[in-house]
């Protein structure tokens, strides 16, 4: 059994070129992703003005779409992922005060 502490996750982001909203995205999930998971993230940036047939094919109709790819479901979120509390429980990761009294 794995623990918290230890899966690794993957993310794909879409984005839309240099929108605000985009980029709002990507520092708010690189962000998380420094705080919470070090060295256990990959983030794969797509955009969908360069790559539409991508989007399309993974079923992204609205950006920015985040993707969870790893671990098992994938799940799917939209918008600018501001609200750090609301992510991390779309994302299935523990909460905050679960990770702080996790840790020695």
């Amino acid at each position: 059994m794995q623990t918290t502490e230890r899966i690794a996750y993957s993310f794909r982001l879409y984005v839309a070129g240099e929108a605000m909203n985009s980029a709002q995205a990507l520092v708010n999930l690189q962000t998380l992703c420094r705080r919470h998971l070090v060295g256990r993230h990959n983030i794969e940036i797509v955009d969908v003005f360069r790559q539409p047939e991508r989007a399309l094919a993974d079923g992204i109709f609205m950006t920015p779409t985040l993707l969870r790819l790893a671990p098992s479901p994938v799940r799917k979120i939209v918008g600018t992922l501001s609200d750090t509390t609301t992510l991390m429980q779309a994302l299935g990761l523990p909460d905050v005060d679960t990770l702080a009294s996790a840790r020695p």
